[in-house]
């Protein structure tokens, strides 16, 4: 997906007109006349995961729990937990051999790894919701070159996709709980084997994974054994549609839907551009141009700079958008472009049906 379009030299005239005006510098083109986009999420029960390029106007969809534990393809060893779905894990005290972990071992610790109970202390549970990998905490601590210094821990699988009837305006981020697992990785080469069981198995199974520099991760799916494709190739998406655990100040972890994330891993970058009275957000975002874009206040560390800002659940009108801000997104590609929410459900009124348009500055 090279999408870098040159400026050839032609004549005096036509660079000064069409490739660097005086005093600006040059911004690469994407080339894409932008988009009116709606993300797959899949209504009330927002089932999918759908990963986009904006630079393609291309969207790949995965299931919310098609996989279980994502592993760093950089340099550091990290390891991280599908947040879409709510999972947790949490160390096991003095456990070294995750065949002689048993479910009474951990009766006390399974009431502690949760998400959105509303215990502030359970953060340490889950990874570092700003994804600022791989100097950020994961709740499994990153994988060391010794085996025996690498943990066994008791992994929260987390929630089902519901499967119920969600009344009309209404969201259903999960269902059923997907059970218990230990959990023990260690390096394998310049990869790593997980070892993983039920709490009450005396054996476990393992794979091994092979870092892909060409991903920000190689994901794992333990329900079912294997390796599985998720994220495209990381220079080949800047924004997600997925349900998120997030934190609350004071109230610990909290799953939201409709959330919405960056490809920081990527190079992506983005700020919010917050439009105040009395002018209209739809017309500054029509005027915004390439010369306005605000370089100092991209952000590259922070995958929530969209998040959930975009929309507002308990409008005065009901389910809304907000109409004062509209987003500056670089992609992983270095190209930038404009972005404004338009629809947070469908027309009948049904959650998980977003919408937004784009164009290229």
């Amino acid at each position: 997906m090279k999408k870098i379009l040159f400026c050839f030299l032609i004549g005096t005239s036509l660079i000064s007109q069409s490739c660097i005006n005086d005093n600006e510098d040059p911004v690469s083109i994407a080339p894409t006349d932008g988009e009116v986009v709606n993300p797959d999420v899949g209504g009330a029960t927002q089932p999918n995961q759908a990963w986009i390029d904006l630079g393609t106007n291309t969207q790949i969809l995965t299931k919310r729990t098609d996989w279980d534990l994502a592993f760093y393809s950089g340099s550091a060893f990290k390891v991280m937990l599908n947040s879409s779905i709510m999972m947790a894990a949490g160390k096991i005290p003095n456990a070294t051999d995750i065949d002689l972990v048993t479910e009474a071992n951990v009766a006390t610790l399974k009431d502690e790894v949760q998400v959105a109970n509303f215990n502030p202390a359970n953060v340490v549970y889950i990874d570092d919701v700003n994804g600022n990998f791989p100097s950020g905490y994961t709740a499994i601590e990153e994988i060391k070159v010794n085996d025996a210094e690498n943990a066994v821990y008791l992994v929260n699988m987390g929630k089902e996709i519901y499967t119920g009837t969600v009344a009309t305006g209404s969201v259903a981020t999960g269902g059923d709980s997907r059970g218990w697992m230990k959990v023990q990785v260690v390096r394998s080469g310049d990869g790593y084997k997980v070892k993983y069981a039920s709490l009450n198995d005396t054996t476990h199974k393992e794979l091994t994974i092979t870092k892909n520099t060409a991903y920000n991760y190689n994901f794992v799916s333990l329900k079912n054994n294997k390796e599985v494709p998720v994220q495209p190739e990381r220079k080949k998406w800047d924004i997600s549609f997925t349900v998120f655990t997030n934190t609350i100040t004071g109230a610990g972890s909290y799953i939201y839907a409709d959330f919405v994330t960056i490809n920081n891993l990527g190079g992506a970058g983005a700020y919010e551009v917050k439009v105040t009275a009395p002018a209209s957000g739809v017309e500054a975002y029509k005027n915004f141009k390439a010369t306005d874009i605000d370089q100092s206040k991209l952000i590259y560390n922070d995958q929530r700079v969209i998040g959930s800002n975009w929309r507002n659940p308990v409008g005065v009108n009901g389910l809304e958008v907000y109409g004062d801000r509209f987003y500056i997104i670089k992609d992983a590609e270095g190209y930038y472009f404009k972005l404004r929410f338009t629809r947070l459900t469908s027309t009948t009124g049904e959650r998980g049906r977003p919408q937004f348009e784009y164009q290229p500055l």
